[in-house]
């Protein structure tokens, strides 16, 4: 640790074992500031003409998509006694750099996790949900900077955005609907179902046509049907199951009891024909 001398993390050798560069290191403290003189200022000269005021954004991926946005507006940037844009030189030097290996380096972590009785693994102190029929089964996770992917057999089962902090859930309720078939009752009050409001993966549209079905055959059964309804979202889009959805309500086709002699389909039935007839209208 002395001097430019570090002990370097495992993960960073192979990344840059995978890329083929060497690691340098800068003398620390004040007497290595003049070292990176260049890149500092860089930095804020980049801060000061795109980021002052600090700007807002709604999330991660938006903010890194407008840096990306500001670094493509630079390119036609001249600097001072130079004669040519920042991109012409940049096309100059790309001829001299050695092409990216054709597969990118992995750069989430690895680790086994059981799943356990509530469909979950749990990863550095947070829960995620898994489909109900990996319930006691070792899953593998990718354990990434922003997001947390699930793999079973060698198949991706689930994905999550990574969770801050400690003893969060995150919760997707189309893992659960196999066990909502046959207790219907959980899923008015179910974490996955609060959380899909949440996040805006439940339409409105979902509880207007929840609320009519109960109205005629009852809480339970009326759950039951807006199961079928979701196990539709593994078919199709749900913006096309969506669609559906208000089609039945605009035609005022909900469905009576099953089992009673009803004259009708039931709800999932009623929503298949409208996607169809939705698919009809709008082929694209």
């Amino acid at each position: 640790m002395k001097g430019r001398r570090r002990v370097e993390n495992e993960r960073f050798v192979a990344f840059r074992s995978h890329y083929l560069y060497e690691s340098w290191f800068t003398l620390s403290g004040i007497e290595g500031a003049h070292e990176k003189g260049g890149v500092e200022g860089e930095v804020g000269r980049f801060r000061r003409s795109h980021l002052v005021p600090v700007p807002e954004f709604a999330s991660l991926e938006e903010l890194n998509d407008q840096l990306a946005a500001f670094c493509i507006a630079d390119l036609r940037r001249v600097i001072s006694g130079r004669s040519v844009t920042v991109g012409e030189l940049l096309w100059r030097e790309i001829d001299h750099l050695r092409p990216l290996p054709k597969d990118p380096f992995p750069t989430w972590e690895e680790s086994t996790h059981r799943v356990n009785q509530k469909s979950m693994v749990t990863v550095r102190r947070n829960h995620y949900s898994v489909p109900v029929r990996l319930v006691g089964l070792r899953v593998l996770v990718w354990v990434g900077a922003r997001e947390i992917t699930v793999l079973h057999d060698g198949e991706e089962v689930a994905r999550h955005p990574r969770l801050r902090g400690s003893q969060q859930r995150s919760a997707r309720l189309d893992h659960y609907l196999e066990l909502l078939q046959r207790k219907p009752g959980a899923l008015e009050h179910s974490l996955a179902l609060r959380q899909e409001r949440e996040q805006g993966r439940w339409p409105e549209c979902f509880d207007l046509l929840w609320r009519a079905i109960e109205g005629k055959v009852g809480a339970s059964e009326a759950a039951r049907q807006m199961v079928d309804v979701l196990m539709l979202c593994r078919e199709h889009d749900l913006d096309v199951v969506e669609l559906a959805v208000r089609g039945v309500l605009a035609a005022g086709a909900h469905d009576r009891a099953r089992g009673r002699g009803a004259d009708q389909p039931p709800a999932a039935a009623r929503a298949r024909g409208a996607e169809r007839a939705a698919r009809a209208a709008h082929p694209a």
